[in-house]
């Protein structure tokens, strides 16, 4: 780690900057799902749990790229590296397994499984 681009206070800042942009891409991508799911009838608790399912992968798109954008494609692996070094402060939303196209679809996926699963059972189909 030569450059500063590598030093661990860059780093730092960017996961600080993920932090602060998580919070707001959640309310803006959380919302639709949540009206849906009132627009459907369904409990409210239930648009809380589905809208986090659904907005979590745009989430961690958007910030995959952020980290792309300042670091650039060679080097981000260098901070997911640091990332799994600081897992309990930093690392959440870059697990190895989270970073993968297929994994973010999968969520997309459970959240519409979700949302038709509650329908079902509210309309009463199953049970």
């Amino acid at each position: 780690m030569t450059s500063r681009e590598h030093a661990e206070s860059n780093y730092r800042r960017i996961s600080l900057i993920n932090w602060f942009i998580a919070v707001p891409l959640l309310i803006l991508f959380g919302w639709p799902y949540a009206y849906l799911v009132t627009f459907v009838g369904l409990p409210r608790w239930f648009a809380y749990g589905g809208g986090f399912v659904f907005a979590l992968p745009m989430i961690m798109t958007l910030i995959h790229g952020h980290v792309t954008m300042a670091l650039g494609y060679a080097q981000r692996d260098y901070y997911y590296k640091w990332l799994l070094k600081n897992r309990r402060t930093h690392g959440l939303f870059f697990h190895p397994a989270f970073v993968s196209t297929r994994f973010r679809l999968g969520l997309i996926y459970a959240s519409g499984a979700l949302l038709v699963g509650g329908w079902i059972v509210k309309k009463g189909f199953i049970g």
